[in-house]
């Protein structure tokens, strides 16, 4: 793996650490960052791919945008292109004034995050 591809997997990591613990804090958790979280570590994910492919990194938030730059040379992501669209509105759904995630928002997103990484770590030849 590329060092630049590394960097990308070492920030995705830290996001998912940061998501965990914002949605299992005992005390004053925070589902909205937990959410937050885990699109980043997603997009995090995917433009990790993205750099190791050799293939140019958007400037871009979205999921699906990015999932479709890397489909022609990871056709069974398919399968990932409704997690990353749920997780695509928490980038910013949570994170101003007006609406906050739950709890089962912050729980669902740390599921399909776990798929996400799940997918691209084990392509990447990664624990789990």
């Amino acid at each position: 793996m590329k060092p630049s591809t590394l960097e990308w997997v070492d920030k995705a990591e830290g996001d998912f650490v940061i998501a965990q613990m914002a949605w299992r804090a005992r005390k004053a958790p925070n589902y909205d960052a937990a959410c937050f979280h885990t699109q980043q570590c997603a997009e995090k994910y995917l433009k990790a791919r993205l750099e190791e492919a050799g293939l140019p990194i958007a400037k871009t938030h979205n999921l699906v945008a990015l999932l479709n730059q890397i489909l022609p040379i990871e056709p069974s992501w398919n399968v990932l292109s409704m997690d990353l669209n749920i997780l695509n509105a928490y980038s910013v759904a949570y994170r101003y004034p007006g609406i906050s995630a739950t709890k089962a928002d912050a729980q669902d997103a740390i599921k399909r995050c776990r798929i996400v990484r799940k997918v691209i770590r084990l392509t990447f030849g990664l624990s789990v």
